[in-house]
């Protein structure tokens, strides 16, 4: 299967197939009452960040919006830790502070991530911009949905990493709706990456559920980036199979829509392809299904077995002003 070795072909699988089960595990979780809190999840979108992130390098840096799960699982966050902090443990990688919407690890270079629409793109740029004036030869891929690509400051911060020629990589998710609104309300064309061009930024338009095509467009932004070459755009279409959040029950989607981007699901097409290229047979993936399964009740148990915050945890981390309190 092109030039990819059969131990990252595996390793983008299993990668994929975490991502899809851990999410399914919180689903539940939550809807048994069992964790705190509130979900925006990415079923469906994990060709995307392990695609885009698989390649690169603890020295790198991400930054994502308030769909983060898979991001920060594919940049190398921990499970055990990811559970912890859905649970709102000590042992969370933000230390229970963060949540659902806020999870990442620094310790790889997944910065904590944002729930403002766009926030973590000027986020991103600043980043980029301190390593080219660190002299450092790291880059930072910044993920962002279609409807972020209306925010100003989105704009703003492509304008800038063009004209200074900033090692990072624009990466929009278009799973084509904002919450609700279908992107054909919010913009009148039809390929996001036309955006780019106001700014002469080199960009690409990808298969968002192809984590094979995905790779190969990241490899090639990456390069460009941790050369010196600046900037990249690249559109991954994709599709979004839950609800915007977990109260979300998706009633301006039509079910033919959601049936024709069943039958594309990145999981099951490339585990099929895995197969019928003789990459792996069912039975090893059925085994690597079996693996993350365990590994994740592993981390449910670690989860629940973590000590809580207590109050005065709450003054930690954060400025006070003496007298105030």
């Amino acid at each position: 299967m092109l030039n990819f070795s059969r131990e990252k072909l595996l390793d983008l699988y299993k990668n994929m197939v975490l991502i899809r089960k851990y999410e399914e595990r919180i689903y539940f979780l939550f809807l048994e009452g069992i964790m705190p809190g509130t979900i925006h999840q990415s079923h469906g979108q994990e060709a995307s960040a392990v695609g885009m992130l698989y390649d690169l390098q603890k020295t790198d840096y991400m930054t994502t919006t308030h769909r983060p799960a898979g991001h920060a699982l594919a940049k190398g966050v921990s499970l055990k830790s990811m559970m912890a902090e859905m649970f709102a443990k000590t042992s969370g990688c933000c230390h229970g502070y963060g949540g659902a919407m806020h999870v990442g690890d620094m310790a790889v270079g997944a910065v904590p991530a944002i729930a403002i629409v766009g926030g973590g793109v000027p986020l991103g740029v600043g980043i980029a911009l301190s390593c080219k004036m660190r002299k450092t030869d790291s880059v930072c891929v910044t993920f962002l949905g279609d409807g972020a690509t209306n925010e100003g400051a989105v704009h703003e911060s492509m304008n800038g990493a063009m004209i200074w020629k900033l090692p990072i990589i624009f990466a929009v998710e278009n799973n084509l709706y904002g919450a609700s609104t279908s992107i054909k309300q919010t913009t009148t064309i039809e390929n996001l990456a036309e955006r780019a061009k106001a700014y002469n930024m080199p960009a690409e338009i990808v298969d968002g559920n192809d984590v094979i095509a995905v790779n190969q467009a990241a490899e090639r932004a990456i390069a460009r980036a941790r050369s010196g070459s600046g900037p990249t755009f690249l559109e991954l279409k994709t599709y979004r199979i839950g609800g915007h959040s977990r109260n979300d029950t998706c009633g301006y989607r039509t079910k033919k829509e959601e049936a024709e981007w069943a039958k594309r699901d990145a999981i099951k097409v490339f585990g099929e392809r895995l197969v019928k290229e003789k990459i792996a047979s069912r039975k090893e993936l059925n085994a690597i299904d079996e693996q993350i399964e365990q590994d994740i009740d592993e981390a449910v148990v670690y989860a629940k077995s973590e000590p809580s915050p207590v109050a005065e945890d709450a003054f930690k981390n954060v400025y006070v002003q003496e007298g105030l309190i």
